[in-house]
């Protein structure tokens, strides 16, 4: 691990411990083993590590998408999308608040397209040719779609598991009535 990834590393275990307000400087670079000025080569302030730690959670989404969805229809991979989506959000609950507190707390809120644009491009390339074959309908613009898509799927997943906590029947149901509304919308 290089310098960068542990000052990020170890930022994720700090803010998770102490909380962002509480969290200095100075815990990160010692949880990291570096030195206070090598943190600042890489960093402007605490908070400058928020869209970092948003990467390494679009990473982590990427990975497991890419492992788990690999459907032979549009409809096996929407649910595998969704399935995928809310996992990730059950079991990083924590880091995901962390993520959205930290980055609304900053000038680096409007990055989050751009932390995002893997996610997205992600998404669109299994539309292309789903609508390419028919099996969505061809005045679908799957560059919109799949924001579209990955914003109501974790704002489902988030307000399931972060603000609802839901019991796991109604996650279950929310999930499937989600899937049929999103493939009325692809169809």
């Amino acid at each position: 691990m290089n310098k960068e990834e542990r000052i990020i590393e170890s930022a994720i275990e700090v803010f998770l411990e102490k909380g962002i307000e509480k969290a200095t400087v100075s815990e990160i670079v010692k949880k990291a083993e570096i030195a206070q000025g090598t943190f600042y080569l890489y960093f402007d302030s605490k908070l400058s590590v928020m869209p970092k730690i948003a990467e390494v959670m679009v990473e982590k989404m990427l990975e497991e998408l890419s492992q788990n969805v690999d459907g032979e229809t549009i409809e096996e991979e929407i649910k595998s999308v969704i399935d995928t989506i809310f996992n990730i959000t059950k079991e990083y609950k924590s880091l995901t608040t962390l993520i959205y507190s930290g980055l609304t707390q900053t000038q680096y809120v409007g990055d989050w397209e751009k932390i995002y644009a893997p996610l997205y491009d992600f998404i669109e390339q299994l539309l292309i040719p789903r609508k390419n074959n028919g099996e969505i309908r061809e005045t679908v613009n799957t560059a919109f779609i799949s924001k579209i898509l990955i914003g109501s799927i974790e704002s489902l997943a988030e307000q399931m598991y972060l603000y609802d906590e839901a019991s796991e029947e109604n996650v279950i149901e929310y999930k499937e009535e989600l899937f049929t509304f999103i493939l009325k919308g692809l169809k």
